[in-house]
């Protein structure tokens, strides 16, 4: 499990490797990043192209304290509060991508030891993404209600270019649907405007590699599952 920085000078090599590396930290170690770590993967991130440039994305990075207070008081909301996200999560899961979602949670729970029908150790590794991961940094990204679709797209993108920023430079990170499932509280929280829409949270930092929940990796399905051609 390499976390080094990548290094190569071919930008195809360089860029296959970011994307065959990188993964999903499920636990991290204790030790702060940089602010001059974190403000390359920022600039990095900045780069992603957007719908007319209008680059909607805003976000808010915590560390130190900041990070164990929002830890705290989101574990602390979520026992007496149901989830509202800003943007509705699937209806369902079904055929191909139940099978998918299956397959990682099963990875999952058998890295960590949780048996088959163990509802309460799925709970108490459900309740993980809350505590972070104990990680020692979150970053939550917001667009504007106003761009509606089309300003979650690209700061959908603006996740994906933050991620393999991140892992560029030896970091590891977890992007969080469950995070955004609070949006209200993180609004309320971070003193945001009404008017921004949680998308997503990413907890990142430096990863514990020798974690079990950490000693898996998710499979990609072949393009051709992916992609249909139409040549004439």
């Amino acid at each position: 499990m390499s976390t080094a920085p990548v290094t190569s000078a071919d930008p195809h090599e360089a860029l296959h490797r970011l994307l065959a590396e990188r993964w999903t930290c499920r636990q991290f170690l204790p030790e702060p990043v940089p602010r001059t770590t974190i403000e390359q993967v920022l600039t990095l991130a900045q780069r992603t192209p957007s719908w007319c440039n209008t680059q909607p994305w805003h976000v808010v990075v915590t560390e130190g304290a900041a990070t164990d207070r929002l830890r705290t008081r989101l574990l602390d909301h979520l026992r007496t509060n149901p989830g509202q996200p800003d943007f509705p999560f699937p209806a369902q899961y079904t055929g191909v991508y139940q099978e998918r979602r299956r397959e990682c949670g099963k990875q999952l729970y058998t890295s960590v030891g949780v048996e088959r029908g163990d509802h309460e150790a799925a709970a108490r590794q459900m309740l993980r993404n809350f505590e972070l991961f104990d990680a020692p940094h979150v970053a939550i990204i917001t667009t504007e209600a106003d761009l509606g679709v089309y300003g979650a797209i690209d700061c959908g993108l603006y996740l994906n270019s933050f991620l393999l920023a991140a892992q560029s430079l030896g970091l590891a990170a977890a992007p969080q649907a469950a995070l955004a499932g609070y949006s209200g509280f993180l609004r309320d929280h971070f003193g945001l405007a009404d008017s921004r829409r949680v998308v997503v949270g990413v907890s990142f930092g430096y990863p514990d590699v020798t974690h079990p929940a950490n000693g898996f990796r998710t499979t990609r399905a072949d393009i051709d599952t992916a992609v249909t051609w139409h040549s004439t």
